[in-house]
């Protein structure tokens, strides 16, 4: 009898799901990748880099955090992926980089084929999305230290920008609109609050909701939206309009919005301007919070924020909403001095502007 099985690791089984994985992580392969899958290591073609005056490398690496636990309740995995590149490669382009290849890795207590090759397929498939090439990756399996049907998600990407073109603070502008660009709900931040209220009521995640419009655990597996392939053709199409992106993810809205934003610089975000949608007021229904309680930790219906030049708002509400995205102006950049008590100054080690929210929202 082979030891190594005897002890809890199918190596078979990581065989096979290799082979069932190995069609939709090709798709994703473009020129620049070199040899298939199963090397040690991913090879990727950056001779056209000899192009750029100056090529900045922009990486970037993250989790799906414990929406994973939602997917292992109801034995549904094919989403999941896309959360991964939703939260990798959509950082990528936050700084105006095009994101050239990601790399995946996955934990498990035990490998079954059919579930990582849709763990992975949903990877691959986000990847194509995006442009991004899906060179590498690996799955490790953990008896002992992880349960039968456990597992979790990482990855990482890399991305090139001309260090011209790079998006950040310091391009932002007294005077800039501020457009805010929907999610598709809570994307992959949040849902350790998420999992408490349910346990709290006794809600199962196949328990049946009105209020929700499906099972529960379904609607809390919406994918994360992918920003990348909208924002990368207006880069191109008109570059200078954007100025700065900030990617609303861990922390809520404020605080990743004042990380793009430079010093001496305020902004004001409208909650009248938008109307979060049903999943947020009925999470925050049934854990006894105003929807303002959760802007620290969901997205509450704003995925990604574009600071952008006046003239360029309207062009840029226009080209998201046409490319899928519902997008509007929620607020404007001021440097004017002023009061700043109340306002959420910087985060995350990044001593940025300062922004909060006002109002009450629509609906």
């Amino acid at each position: 009898m082979d030891k190594y099985a005897e002890a809890g690791v199918d190596t078979a089984a990581g065989d096979r799901a290799v082979e069932l994985m190995k069609a939709a992580v090709a798709k994703t392969h473009t020129a620049g990748v070199i040899g298939g899958v199963g090397g040690f290591a991913g090879l990727f073609d950056v001779s056209f880099l000899k192009e750029y005056e100056r090529p900045l490398l922009a990486t970037s690496t993250d989790g799906v955090g414990t929406k994973v636990a939602i997917a292992q309740a109801i034995d549904k995995h094919d989403t999941i992926g896309q959360d991964l590149v939703g939260m990798v490669v959509d950082d990528i382009i936050v700084v105006g980089a095009k994101p050239l290849f990601m790399t995946d890795y996955i934990a498990c207590g035990k490998v079954v084929p059919e579930r990582i090759a849709d763990i992975v397929r949903g990877i691959a498939e986000a990847c194509s999305a995006t442009g991004t090439a899906l060179v590498g990756g690996e799955t490790a399996e953990h008896p002992g230290l992880l349960g039968p049907d456990d597992y979790d998600v990482a990855g990482a990407a890399v991305g090139v920008v001309e260090a011209d073109q790079a998006l950040g603070a310091e391009r932002v502008r007294d005077g800039d609109v501020v457009v805010a660009m929907a999610s598709s709900g809570l994307h992959s931040n949040g849902y350790s609050l998420v999992r408490h209220i349910l346990s709290q009521h006794g809600i199962r995640y196949t328990d049946h909701s009105d209020d929700l419009g499906g099972m529960v655990g379904e609607v809390l597996l919406e994918p994360t939206r992918l920003y990348t392939a909208p924002l990368a053709a207006m880069l191109d199409e008109r570059p200078g309009a954007i100025h700065a992106l900030s990617h609303v993810t861990g922390g809520g809205i404020a605080a990743n919005l004042a990380r793009v934003l430079p010093q001496g610089a305020w902004t004001e975000v409208d909650r009248a301007s938008w109307s979060p949608a049903s999943v947020f007021r009925v999470l925050a229904d049934w854990g006894g919070m105003a929807l303002g309680d959760a802007e620290g930790t969901w997205n509450l219906g704003i995925g990604m924020f574009a600071i952008v030049a006046a003239d360029a708002a309207d062009w840029v509400v226009a080209e998201s909403t046409r490319r899928g995205i519902p997008a509007w102006v929620a607020g404007s950049v001021s440097t004017s001095a002023r009061d700043l008590t109340g306002f959420e100054q910087g985060a995350k080690g990044v001593d940025g502007g300062a922004v909060r929210l006002v109002g009450a929202y629509s609906g």
